[in-house]
């Protein structure tokens, strides 16, 4: 599916700053789908004026949806007849009652132009489900009041506020979460029971009702009650949208605040609430669980290296040449996996950025590898973000490949080693190359019994890869091609 940037690029000719427009109110517009208990549909004029796109819908939490299916990319023709057309035509805010049916459902429709310099850039439809209409009561004559206001500030483009910024799904309130309403005199005159109930847990006794909100947080958050009261004021005298967070030693409540403007001036505000106490216990645990992690991960780095000198040490006292190159070599594994936890211990995360350790594995590998001559070890490329549980396994086969390269391709001497990285679609490849040597005719990778090629062939068993190597252009060199499927791991990024 294509996103709502892509479709209204495809269909219209809305600048930049049309399309910033839209994309802000998309990012706010569930407080008015909620407060109207309406599902909302964006359509945007075509380059053809008698045809409009859908290109964004969401449904409310409040209430039933009247919209079974998405209606994101479909299209509908002139009709005067329909609500969207005739916002569109009229710059008013068009409306009908009882008399649409979707599915059987009977739906009250409502559609709002949203104007920019006398021309209308976008139209949002309300689709209300009657058969879902809840008994009036304070609750819901609160929300009907609020969301005819902003709709009125909708279509002049005073909603949503642009200084408020964007919400945060898995943190921000949605209106069922818990509901205030505020006049522009800062006092309360709807508070929901949900709303309530998170205020005596911040340390509430009195009622909400009635009671100058700015002043009440005051009470209740002493210490922190300016980063709090300002912005609450501010909003108050209707001059900025917000989201706070209130926080006593055993309670958060956060309120993301909407400014309210009619024709007359400010009218106050609403603020929807949610309470954030579990949350935040547990985004605790998480940091300490992180922390501890990485501390463990930076011992384990400084004991590898303690073997690694220790090895270092045990092989300078050895004469004969074959035991000091194997202890030299079981430093070099030994010092690739410390490179990885030393990583780790830095920015423990479910993936890693490998180019810093191939970096380091790489140099590590130039500078001790070569006895006769220069080696320059090359990356030319990028791996990109690696699951960490692979990382490991994946820097000992990149550590014994390289130097592979250096001990057989360059025969000890001077020359560069290239790795060429390149992931996509799912799957790491590296290619390590060399301009020395090329492999005997009779080489096989599987039947090989060196003991560098034995260990990358273990672990590419566990990675579910292949290793394949051969005779680089021109018959100069050798190309080890290394391929491991990444997916099914826990990564942070879709691949390419």
């Amino acid at each position: 599916m294509q996103s709502m940037e892509e479709l209204i690029q495809a269909h219209t000719d809305l600048g930049a700053a049309d399309i910033a427009m839209l994309d802000g109110l998309v990012a706010q517009w569930d407080i008015l789908a909620d407060l109207a208990f309406s599902d909302l549909i964006l359509w945007v004029p075509d380059r053809d004026v008698n045809v409009f796109w859908a290109v964004a819908q969401i449904r409310p939490a409040t209430g039933p949806t009247s919209l079974i299916e998405d209606v994101v990319g479909d299209e509908i023709t002139y009709d005067p007849e329909r609500l969207v057309t005739e916002a569109y035509l009229s710059h008013e805010i068009s409306s009908t009652v009882g008399d649409k049916r979707y599915f059987g459902i009977p739906v009250d429709g409502l559609a709002v132009p949203i104007l920019a310099n006398d021309s209308c850039v976008a139209v949002v439809e309300l689709h209300t489900n009657r058969m879902g209409t809840r008994a009036l009561g304070a609750l819901e004559e609160t929300y009907s009041e609020v969301a005819q206001i902003l709709c009125q500030m909708l279509r002049v483009q005073k909603f949503p506020d642009k200084a408020g910024g964007k919400t945060q799904p898995w943190l921000s309130p949605r209106v069922g979460d818990g509901t205030i309403r505020v006049n522009s005199d800062g006092i309360v005159t709807f508070a929901s029971p949900n709303t309530v109930s998170s205020f005596r847990r911040l340390g509430l006794l009195g009622n909400l009702e009635g009671e100058d909100l700015v002043k009440v947080v005051k009470k209740l958050i002493p210490a922190n009650s300016v980063a709090v009261e300002k912005p609450l004021q501010k909003a108050v005298q209707g001059k900025g949208s917000c989201e706070v967070e209130l926080e006593s030693p055993h309670a958060y409540v956060r309120m993301r605040v909407q400014t309210l403007h009619t024709a007359q001036g400010s009218a106050g505000i609403i603020i929807a609430c949610r309470d954030t106490t579990e949350l935040r216990s547990k985004e605790r645990e998480l940091i300490t669980k992180d922390a501890t992690i990485r501390e463990i991960n930076h011992r384990i780095k400084n004991n590898l290296q303690t073997v690694a000198s220790l090895l270092r040490l045990q092989s300078r006292r050895i004469e004969i040449a074959e035991a000091k190159a194997a202890l030299e070599e079981a430093m070099k594994r030994v010092s690739s996996i410390a490179v990885v936890h030393e990583i780790l211990s830095q920015d423990f995360d479910a993936t890693l950025y490998f180019d810093d350790v191939a970096d380091r594995l790489l140099k590590l590998v130039g500078s001790v590898a070569s006895t006769r001559g220069k080696v320059k070890m090359t990356r030319q490329g990028t791996f990109g973000q690696i699951p960490q549980e692979i990382a490991t396994d994946l820097s000992l086969v990149l550590t014994e490949l390289c130097q592979n390269a250096v001990q057989h391709g360059l025969k000890q001497g001077s020359g560069e080693v290239v790795v060429h990285p390149v992931q996509s679609k799912g799957r790491l490849s590296i290619s390590i190359m060399n301009a020395g040597e090329p492999l005997p005719k009779d080489f096989s990778v599987e039947k090989s019994s060196g003991l560098g090629l034995s260990i990358v062939r273990t672990l590419l068993q566990q990675l579910h890869g292949t290793l394949t190597m051969q005779v680089g252009d021109g018959g100069v060199g050798t190309v080890a091609t290394v391929l491991i499927p990444l997916r099914g791991y826990s990564l942070s990024w879709e691949y390419s």
